[in-house]
């Protein structure tokens, strides 16, 4: 590989279709202002570098970036790459991550609204998210141990696992299919509608309308505050172990609650069963 150490670079491309480059404490930043620094480029490795200008990475094929500074002015970082690990970074620039596959994100730090679009087969462990629209359209997820606070999260993405997270967020995973979620915190309004193949497992769930217009959803012993108006329209199998505010018109299904405060059936095709009952093999299931 070749080496570049402790260079500033502002041109316009300024190291287009390299191939096998390691680039150790550079700057990305100056008054040339140009962009696209390392496009169209293959097997780069960037350690302890600060990206100050557009689209550095944009058509890659092999990334690793550690120990490195996207700023906010950093925008669209990584768009229509794959085979990607970042590693101990600042990724602070707006729409971080498109059109990308195969991406392995580690203990990062992400401040990036529209982050993660279109993306296929992403990794992300120990990581703090700000971010709007985040993962939309994305499909094949694998987090553990991510923090994200924003809104609009996980919209329309598929076959993915979450463990270990906390989601301080609103309308996340909406249209989302084959999505299982274990053993996290999810706090935000309108969790999951139209919501296909969800499985929230030994989760809290926090907040008002969730689980609307879902097709085949469970709910393993998770608990669920301050809920009202749950599960409206839904085929739901739920085992919760906590009381419920309220629950209206679920479609099909069961759902066994210890209490409920209000059910409201005001739809002649609601039909899903609510079980009241403090035993506790009613709220488990294997």
């Amino acid at each position: 590989m070749t080496v570049i150490e402790n260079k500033t670079f502002d041109k316009e491309r300024a190291l287009y279709g390299s191939r096998g480059l390691t680039v150790n404490n550079c700057r990305f930043d100056g008054p040339a202002d140009g962009e696209s620094a390392f496009k169209e480029c293959s097997d780069i490795e960037a350690g302890s570098c600060f990206f100050n200008l557009r689209y550095p990475f944009w058509h890659d094929n092999g990334l690793k970036i550690s120990d490195s500074e996207m700023t906010e002015l950093c925008r669209a970082a990584l768009w229509y790459s794959e085979d990607i690990i970042i590693s101990d970074t600042k990724m602070h620039g707006i729409k971080a991550l498109r059109e990308c596959k195969n991406v392995n994100i580690k203990n990062c730090d992400i401040i990036s609204p529209e982050f993660g679009w279109s993306v296929k087969n992403i990794s992300m462990e120990n990581c703090s998210v700000v971010s709007e629209y985040f993962m939309m359209r994305s499909e094949k997820l694998n987090f553990s141990d991510v923090n994200f606070k924003g809104k609009y999260s996980f919209q329309y993405i598929n076959n993915s696992v979450f463990e270990n997270c906390i989601f301080d967020t609103k309308d996340a995973f909406w249209h989302a299919e084959n999505v299982i979620v274990k053993n996290s915190v999810i706090k935000g309004e309108y969790l999951a509608w139209y919501s296909d193949g969800l499985t929230l497992e030994n989760c809290k769930i926090i907040g008002t309308q969730p689980l609307c217009y879902c097709k085949n959803l469970k709910i393993i012993n998770c608990e669920m505050l301050d809920a009202d108006l749950c599960f409206e329209k839904s085929d739901v199998c739920a085992y919760i172990i906590t009381p419920v505010i309220s629950i209206k018109n679920p479609l099909s299904g069961k759902i066994c609650v210890p209490s409920v405060g209000e059910i409201i059936r005001d739809d002649e095709n609601s039909k899903g069963e609510i079980v009241t009952c403090q035993c506790c093999s009613c709220n488990k299931i294997a």
